[in-house]
């Protein structure tokens, strides 16, 4: 069997961190992976990460399993951080996963098993394992128009003409903030009318939270989040801990369910813990238990929050630079659009073959489709950026 097994498509996003590891050049930036980098180009360990595993270290007595669903304490203070006053109990349903991609993967395997017809419409662009999680499950996958390449903001009377083909029972997913690979997030107003739409045909809205504090804030960022789950009778969210923690390796994430009024809690509940068994059985608890102790501790969420506003200070700064470094170098403001972008990721726009030419004439490396890791940046390195592009891109 071993010996028939053929070539897998390559992950793009990975292909470009090996190239770049294998480059020679002493000058040379990353702006392709997805992860979080200080101006020293680390991914430190938050502070208050490292005193909640200081103190785990020393009081934890046990490593037995928690229970298939993982630590409840840790549901209920993501569901809270999340949510906010949003956060019903009764009406919520919740599993830890191996990070937000093992909740993505859940929350597709649920979809499949409970309604084999529903099609999954996700954002043209959307993060690419959407995708090729879709695929790998041979599930039924639309796009809806999101992004409008020549303005660089969301395109949404497309979108919603889009959504307005959506059928009773299928899956809309949407990006509860910092939306990747684009950057472009929808408005209050636009969340509201989403909801209303996806309540209107009677679809299931399903939120991908992966960066929340990156963008305007904790609060902030969960607005579009909290204005589905108040506005339509059932939700899916999968929630990531791995940017807003640090915690990328400790693989913490949450799948939640919004549960209908019609529906028992407990019967979601143990569908959640049935499919966790299905396919790792008890999830991973060092990161959850790292998070519920900084979210249950005022003196740790306070230092928490107060370096997640650091990080989000500084990739606001980065992004403001960067414009201002471009508006100088090609006398137009082409590129301003990246000051109004927010999180981690912005496209610039550019073409795979401008792409191409950076990488080769400046070591500069990013997606093909023009995708940037803001966090990748420094302010040395911004104004190396901004002439690459001047010089490769006007």
């Amino acid at each position: 069997m071993l010996e028939r097994i053929g070539e897998r498509p390559k992950d793009k996003i990975l292909e470009v961190m090996n190239v770049f590891r294998a480059d020679p050049r002493e000058k040379k930036i990353d702006l392709s992976v997805g992860i979080y980098r200080n101006s020293e180009g680390a991914t430190p360990v938050m502070r208050a990460v490292k005193i909640a595993e200081r103190r785990i270290w020393e009081e934890q007595e046990t490593k037995a399993y928690t229970g298939l669903a993982g630590d409840p304490e840790f549901a209920d203070a993501m569901c809270s951080l999340i949510l906010g006053d949003d956060a019903e109990p009764p009406r919520i349903a919740a599993a830890a996963a191996p990070g937000g991609t093992g909740a993505v993967r859940q929350a597709f395997e649920l979809i499949r098993m409970e309604n084999p017809d529903a099609a999954v419409w996700v954002s043209s662009p959307t993060w690419p394992n959407h995708v090729s999680i879709l695929h790998h499950l041979g599930m039924q996958m639309h796009e809806y128009r999101y992004f409008d390449g020549d303005t660089c903001s969301v395109d949404f009377p497309g979108m919603m003409e889009d959504l307005a083909g959506v059928g009773k029972g299928d899956v809309v997913l949407l990006h509860g903030c910092c939306h990747n690979p684009t950057g472009a997030n929808l408005k209050p107003v636009e969340w509201q009318a989403v909801a209303d739409l996806i309540t209107a045909v009677g679809a299931t809205p399903m939120i991908d939270i992966a960066y929340q504090g990156f963008g305007d804030g904790l609060e902030d960022d969960a607005t579009g989040t909290r204005i589905i789950a108040r506005s339509c009778p059932e939700a899916l969210i999968a929630a990531s801990c791995s940017k807003n923690f640090g915690i990328y390796r400790e693989r913490t994430g949450l799948l939640v369910g919004i549960v209908p009024e019609t529906v028992r809690k407990a019967t979601v509940q143990a569908a959640f813990s049935h499919f966790n068994r299905q396919n790792y059985s008890f999830p991973p608890d060092h990161g959850a238990r790292i998070v519920t102790m900084i979210l249950q501790d005022s003196g740790l969420r306070t230092e928490w929050k107060s370096e997640l506003e650091e990080m989000r200070r500084g990739m606001l700064s980065l992004r403001e630079q960067l414009a201002s470094e471009l508006q100088r170098a090609t006398a137009s403001n082409r590129f301003g659009f990246i000051a109004e972008h927010r999180g981690m990721f912005s496209r610039l726009g550019v073409t795979s073959e401008q792409v191409q030419r950076m990488c080769e004439r400046h070591g500069i490396y990013m997606i093909g489709d023009s995708r940037i890791n803001i966090a990748g940046l420094n302010s040395d390195t911004v104004p190396i950026l901004a002439q690459a592009i001047s010089e490769t891109c006007i």
